[in-house]
């Protein structure tokens, strides 16, 4: 989950609620100086490790050449969740408890690392490899000579309706199945620029799927 002050993400202000003592207490030592702060950072940042120790612990079973990797990425996203977290401390609204609050830091922190991980090495791909597993097998004749008809559509309107920066967006986060923040780290480029291309991407190929008679359906709606 991304907490909602990570860069790119943008919402409405939300009204500060009056703080439990146990918040309270968080935010005045970490306000702090001397050993009373200090102290209150080393045990957010235990906090925090928990956090993304879970995280990792979680999503290593989907990545299991990580598995010698998992305590430094956790140990990494623990640092950088307590960077943010402290950097952002005044906009913290009260609306759950303090370690909730800071908790979601450190699991949004170890999802994009470890995809991250992943991803390292790997090239990026621009080519619509993909096309096949949008296929569904046991249909009719007819239904799959339909398919084969709105696929071959899809591909030309991603070829001669979008730019080369929409055409290799879509292809990478929507049809290869690319992180967003591993596409956006190699773009040198943020999630919310991302985002805007892909969705200017699908609207420009649904209105030529539009014009050809067609209709493009949930493929290219879903993005991790």
């Amino acid at each position: 989950m991304e907490p909602s002050s990570q860069p790119g993400v943008t919402h409405a202000p939300e009204p500060t609620r009056a703080l439990d003592a146990d918040s309270r207490r968080w935010l005045e030592e970490l306000r702090g100086e001397g050993v009373v702060r200090d102290e209150a950072v080393a045990r957010l940042h235990e906090l925090l490790l928990r956090a993304a120790r879970f995280e990792t612990g979680r999503r290593k079973a989907s990545h299991p050449h990580l598995r010698g990797d998992i305590d430094e990425i956790a140990q990494e996203a623990a640092d950088d969740a307590l960077l943010s977290v402290l950097s952002r401390l005044d906009d913290f609204r009260g609306l759950s408890r303090f370690t909730t609050w800071a908790y979601k830091f450190a699991l949004y922190q170890a999802s994009v690392k470890v995809r991250r991980r992943a991803w390292q090495g790997r090239e990026i791909p621009v080519e619509d490899e993909a096309w096949s597993v949008l296929s569904s097998a046991g249909l009719e004749p007819d239904q799959e000579a339909e398919q084969s008809e709105l696929l071959a559509a899809i591909q030309t309107g991603i070829a001669q309706a979008l730019t080369p920066h929409q055409r290799r967006v879509l292809v990478a986060l929507a049809l290869n199945g690319v992180p967003i923040d591993v596409l956006a780290e190699r773009l040198q480029t943020t999630r919310g620029a991302l985002y805007k291309s892909l969705h200017d991407a699908r609207r420009k190929l649904r209105a030529y799927l539009a014009d050809a008679g067609h209709a493009v359906g949930e493929p290219l709606e879903e993005v991790s």
